[in-house]
């Protein structure tokens, strides 16, 4: 528009621009391939987040720029300082009270001498019995009140940001006056806080009477206290980081500095916040070395730094169960990473965000695991990877032509013909009698006119894919193409063969069924046993359950049975070799699915010569059949085989 005045000027920080969005698809797929590959599924997904989108902005980079910061502040310098600058302006002092002593001769001078020979080697000892010593140079008694000014000043400016002027004038008694009742009227706060109490009328009045101490604004008693508490910890935590002697030094020197009120009403408010804000790291210690030395306020500043860092490499490291980006404090990461960090943190948290609205991932008591929507995307890929290694040719053709109206509509239609029960095809049945007739009304309809909806004959299966959780499994390098498969197979009969009844059992020293989501997540738990008799026992119940259906029970495994079910008490008995009671109550399993009349092809990964025995022995007595596939090509030959045996059903 024209009178606009634009200006132009280099980017600052905050969001790109010019960042292209997430893609949540993409961000899934990725997940995905490190599910197939063998990966953990919630180690997938807090490897999303832990890397960021393309591989930038993650957890990773912000916790690693978080450690290097935190090595720079333990470098910054000599954390005594505020001692050693003490002890050079005492030093100072003494210097120039001697200068002055030695040009005066009486006995005043002399005596005055003598005390100033036989004080104490601590310099806090020899502040304090020099606190009503009257001296006799001018420079020496500013140096001496410099050492009381400067450290009370460090003190309370380091707890008080609105101080940092104000204690300037803190030596007049008006001034220590005031300041002493604000810290008595905070403390009052405090406690009542602390004992649950309704505080808002009473922080509204302390902020109208001492709301210039704090230019921070505090909002809240709450917020109030996060700034004091971490002012005050960090304080703490420099009185830890000292020897023994250093901080005996310090806390007297406070001591004379602060004098007995401030030092009572400060000692009372550290106690207040400590009980309010326990989690806080009050009884740390650092080893800061550096050669700079930190006077009081610089250097308690670099521990409540190192502080923050900490509390913010917690978050970051969202280790504890049921950890959200949500507890990432957005402002402590602007605080101590800058803008930029802080941006990153909040398109994590969209992308999370986006992630569950979309429907993508859901989250429970562990953290975030994969969708059912999400699972369908990953079997679909699975399922995508195992066809692209079929040959080519018609697979899974296995509709047949008898009529009837439990099928599913082919598209086509054909005369009625007298018995026929399929649904009536009204429009071409219109149409045919319009085309005999004439465009007339009422339309008239003869015999000859109708027509029915062709419909195919879908015969269903009871599959059951008995799967080895075994060790042995992801030591070998099998367990991504073991999910891969059972995947692929259940995303198959979902899609394509949804009359078809799955149930995917896993089995390691016990057997379980489990759905596509635990299959997904499920991990090795490195217990020896590989009870393929229970897992048959689970597979001929769901068998059971479909008694209409034609059974069909697909085997992976690539270790002969070692485990089975106690008769008595139903334990899990394992032992290495595998004994006779083993194999007997795994082959009576065999035997009872063969009565049953189900099919059992088994897919031997390996070459254990005693599982090619049990396995062929196995499949000779079920009248079924045996795969050596290499490990890439299970999936190919277990959806094979599942299409084959439908279409053997036409």
């Amino acid at each position: 528009m024209a009178g606009n005045r634009f200006r132009y000027g280099q980017w600052n920080g905050g969001p790109d621009p010019l960042a292209p969005p997430y893609d949540v698809r993409e961000a899934v797929d990725a997940v995905g391939a490190e599910v197939l590959a063998g990966g953990s599924l919630r180690e997938a997904l807090r490897d999303l987040l832990r890397r960021g989108p393309q591989g930038r902005g993650g957890l990773d980079d912000l916790a690693a720029r978080a450690r290097r910061l935190r090595r720079e502040a333990l470098r910054r310098g000599d954390l005594d300082g505020a001692v050693t600058r003490a002890q050079a302006l005492l030093d100072q002092a003494l210097a120039a009270e001697r200068d002055e002593l030695r040009g005066r001769d009486d006995d005043a001078a002399r005596f005055a001498e003598s005390v100033l020979d036989n004080l104490p080697r601590s310099t806090a000892r020899a502040v304090e019995e020099l606190s009503g010593y009257q001296w006799a140079s001018d420079d020496a008694r500013r140096s001496y009140q410099q050492i009381l000014d400067q450290l009370r000043d460090d003190v309370l400016g380091q707890r008080f940001a609105g101080l940092r002027d104000a204690v300037r004038a803190s030596a007049d008694p008006a001034a220590q006056q005031r300041l002493a009742e604000m810290m008595g009227d905070l403390n009052d706060l405090l406690a009542r806080h602390g004992r649950a109490e309704d505080t808002t009328d009473a922080f509204a009045e302390f902020m109208r009477r001492h709301g210039d101490f704090f230019p921070e604004k505090p909002e809240t008693v709450d917020e109030l206290i996060d700034v004091l508490a971490r002012r005050s910890a960090a304080g703490e935590r420099l009185m830890n980081s000292l020897s023994d002697r250093q901080r005996a030094e310090l806390a007297g020197l406070m001591q004379q500095s602060l004098g007995d009120r401030l030092s009572g009403e400060l000692s009372v408010l550290d106690a207040n916040l400590r009980a309010l804000r326990p989690d806080l790291r009050w009884g740390r210690g650092e080893r800061v070395r550096g050669d700079q030395p930190l006077d009081y306020a610089d250097a308690a500043g670099a521990l409540g730094e190192i502080g923050d860092l900490d509390d913010l490499l917690d978050q970051l490291d969202q280790e504890h169960p049921g950890a959200t980006l949500d507890d990432v404090d957005v402002d402590a990461v602007a605080r101590t990473l800058g803008r930029d960090a802080a941006d990153d943190v909040r398109r994590l948290r969209d992308l999370e965000r986006e992630l569950r609205r979309q429907g993508w991932v859901s989250r429970d008591a562990e953290g975030l695991t994969l969708s059912p929507k999400a699972l369908r995307r990953l079997g679909g890929t699975a399922l995508r990877r195992v066809f692209s290694d079929l040959t080519a040719g018609p697979r899974g053709q296995h509709d047949l032509r008898s009529a009837g109206a439990a099928g599913e509509v082919s598209g086509a239609s054909r005369p009625w013909e007298y018995g026929d029960e399929q649904p009536l095809d009204v429009v071409r049945t219109l149409t045919r009698a319009v085309s005999r007739a004439g465009p007339t009304v009422p339309v008239q309809l003869a015999v000859d006119d109708f027509e029915v909806v062709e419909t195919e004959k879908r015969a269903s299966a009871a599959v059951v894919l008995c799967v080895d959780l075994s060790y042995s499994m992801i030591s070998q390098g099998r367990w991504g193409p073991m999910k891969q498969t059972a995947l692929a197979l259940a995303h198959l009969m979902e899609t394509r063969f949804p009359q078809d009844a799955l149930q995917i059992v896993g089995f390691g020293r016990e057997a379980t069924t489990l759905t596509q989501q635990e299959l997904a997540a499920v991990e090795p738990d490195g217990e020896q046993g590989t009870n393929l008799q229970h897992a048959l026992r689970l597979a001929g119940r769901h068998l059971r359950r479909h008694p209409d259906a034609e059974p069909v029970v697909l085997v992976v495994t690539d270790g002969e049975p070692t485990a089975h079910l106690d008769p008595d008490d139903g334990e899990a008995l394992f032992h290495w070799p595998p004994l006779p009671e083993t194999i007997e109550a795994t082959v009576r399993e065999v035997d009872r699915l063969s009565r049953y009349g189900a099919t059992l092809n088994l897919f031997m990964l390996g070459d254990d010569p005693g599982l090619r025995r049990f396995v062929d022995a196995v499949a000779r007595r079920s009248r079924g059949r045996m795969f050596t596939p290499d490990t890439d090509d299970l999936g190919e030959y277990v959806v094979s085989d599942y299409l084959r045996s439908r279409q053997s059903r036409r």
